[in-house]
């Protein structure tokens, strides 16, 4: 028999699914996941005729964090080593959302049930959020003993502002999508029964958009959150003269003129 995975991928066109698969876990984030999906999405990167990334889970969960047996395991160790233990689990987590904000392609999460610890990192991180209206929010660490991981405290603050940030890390309450969506930590909230429908829209006008133009603006919205106006607008105006170099902006700027929808390659 087939050793079960803990990531599925699935390239269909130009959309790639790429499946959170611990069902029986809420696909909590264990060692071997950490690694398989850093590994999967660098690939993806690489891949050029991919033109948008899914993140999604199995079993109607994202994702409830780390796995938690895992530590509880460990503890001995833990304790006794500190981060000779924990490093190499870092390096892979870190591996994963540094993927995901330097690859070119657009990454949709779609979440539904269980969104906490990690799992809300990990939706932080990428780039859109579709959520079921039944999910359910939390940071979470504080519950067990910890402090957020996984470029939480990155982002958060600079989503819900500093004080709401305060709020979610220190008190881990849980809160629902309306929430989110308030919080701006997700861009729509749908019944779960159309979750994938609308996923896949989404993804599909990434598919079809100027591949070349989505990567130079997703790098620009990145370095927008170090980088002073200067430095940013140096960085806008490079972006936009190679932009107008492609096949796309030549394709894009003759059907505004020609009174059409764009083609792009």
């Amino acid at each position: 028999m087939a050793k079960e995975t803990s990531l599925l991928t699935t390239i269909d066109g130009r959309i790639a699914t790429v499946t959170l698969n611990r069902p029986e876990s809420l696909n909590a984030l264990n060692a071997a996941l950490a690694a398989e999906l850093g590994d999967t999405l660098n690939g993806l990167a690489r891949n050029a005729d991919v033109r948008c990334v899914v993140l999604t889970g199995a079993g109607g969960h994202f994702m409830a964090g780390g796995d938690i047996t895992f530590f509880r395991e460990k503890l001995p160790q833990i304790r006794a080593a500190g981060s000779t233990e924990l490093e190499p689990l870092f390096e892979d987590v870190h591996a994963i959302i540094r993927a995901i904000r330097s690859m070119p392609q657009p990454v949709i999460a779609s979440a539904s049930g269980a969104i906490a610890g990690f799992g809300l990192s990990l939706l932080m991180a990428c780039d859109l959020a579709v959520a079921a209206d039944d999910s359910v929010f939390t940071l979470a660490y504080c519950h067990i003993g910890a402090s957020p991981d996984g470029s939480s405290t990155y982002f958060l603050p600079r989503v819900v502002g500093f004080k709401r940030a305060m709020e979610l890390a220190l008190l881990g309450d849980r809160f629902d999508a309306a929430r989110a969506f308030d919080l701006g930590l997700v861009n729509r909230v749908v019944p779960e029964q159309e979750r994938e429908a609308v996923t896949l829209e989404l993804a599909q006008r990434l598919a079809r958009g100027p591949a070349k133009a989505y990567a130079r603006t997703k790098a620009l919205l990145n370095s927008s959150l170090e980088d002073g106006l200067d430095v940013q607008l140096d960085a806008e105006r490079d972006a936009f003269i190679a932009c107008a170099q492609t096949d796309d902006f030549a394709e894009g700027v003759t059907a505004f003129c020609e009174k059409r929808k764009p083609s792009f390659v």
